[in-house]
């Protein structure tokens, strides 16, 4: 389990900065004027929609003073209840496509027909790491082996 998540995390590294910079756009952009018209439109405990609908088109409008406004001590409360809220969701669409993007299983970013898949020197029971018939970086089979050591070579010749 523990090779999906780095793999998840080794896949979305770049991505990380963008949902941060999305979630601070969409907090501004979106959370405040919400927040901003939730305050406006609750009059004495009651919730005006139609104040709200007014409200939120002019706070898109005039984001400036908005964003200044949700700062004082009667729009403060509203605009962090709201952004925790948002938070927590926008972390659970950004967890899904982090489960999206997981490996599948845990040999699914190696590359075939390397020796990517051996660990800590395993291909040396069989192959040799100093000399032989080349095979990869640091990988020969030997030939003073006993038994099969015949090589197939897939690929063509290039000569220039």
């Amino acid at each position: 389990m523990n090779y999906k998540v780095q793999g998840a995390v080794r896949r979305n590294k770049r991505n990380f900065i963008i949902f941060i910079v999305l979630w601070i756009i969409l907090s501004i952009v979106l959370v405040m004027p919400v927040a901003y018209s939730i305050t406006e439109a609750t009059v004495n405990g009651v919730f005006d929609m139609k104040i709200f609908f007014t409200k939120i088109y002019d706070a898109m409008s005039h984001l400036g003073t908005v964003i200044a406004k949700t700062f004082t001590p009667g729009y403060i409360g509203t605009f962090f209840s709201l952004l925790l809220k948002f938070t927590v969701a926008y972390a659970i669409f950004v967890l899904i496509g982090l489960i999206k993007t997981a490996p599948k299983n845990e040999y699914s970013d190696i590359e075939h027909g390397s020796s990517d898949w051996s660990k800590n020197g395993e291909q040396y029971r069989v192959l040799s790491n100093k000399h032989g018939i080349i095979l990869a970086q640091n990988n020969y089979l030997p030939v003073d082996k006993r038994g099969n050591v015949n090589v197939l070579v897939v690929g063509r010749i290039r000569f220039w």
